[in-house]
């Protein structure tokens, strides 16, 4: 059995899954892929300590505070591909972004082979924890604001709640820190 519950927040109601001791996926209405991974009944999470964990972490997350995602005990339910580019996003610091390239560069790294952007942008897009694993901190190799399952609108709130200067440019490029561009 798998629990869930339910979170108001500033970019809309959250739903947090749980195995009872781990938390398995975290979704904003209308993120697509929604619970993809699930493969058990849900009943309410009263007590769940796991998603008693995740409310706090989103309280101290959308007060502004820079809570880490081994914080929480996170079992996101993919491929060793997948879950080794969900542990690279997991190392983006609060507040940065880093391309797609890069994650693939740092993924292929730690597993001994090499992987494409396009692949990444794969394993990015099936993210079943979203805000904690943050998919929305991963850009395009020239700054673009790329696809998001909850949205561009969603990933620029979740960027702009970060600090993160977002300067919207006709043509479609973004401009994003310089520091955190590919290469």
């Amino acid at each position: 059995m798998f629990y869930f519950r339910e979170y108001s927040s500033p970019v809309g109601r959250l739903t947090g899954v749980s195995d009872g001791e781990n938390i398995l996926g975290l979704w904003i209405d209308g993120q697509t892929k929604y619970k993809d991974t699930l493969t058990e009944p849900l009943a309410p999470g009263d007590g769940d300590r796991a998603l008693d964990a995740l409310g706090l972490w989103l309280e101290r997350y959308f007060a502004g505070e820079k809570p880490a995602a081994d914080e929480l005990p996170l079992r996101p339910e993919g491929s060793e591909f997948r879950r080794t580019v969900w542990a690279c996003l997991t190392d983006i610091p609060y507040g940065t972004t880093v391309s797609y390239g890069e994650i693939a560069r740092r993924a292929g790294e730690l597993l001994g082979r090499r992987t494409s952007p396009r692949a990444v942008g794969g394993a990015v897009g099936r993210n079943p924890i979203s805000i904690i694993i943050p998919c929305h901190r991963v850009i395009g190799s020239d700054g673009s604001l790329t696809g998001y399952g909850g949205g561009l609108d969603l990933k620029i709130k979740l960027l702009k709640h970060e600090e993160v200067n977002i300067n919207l440019k006709t043509g479609g490029r973004n401009a994003l820190p310089a520091q955190q561009s590919e290469q």
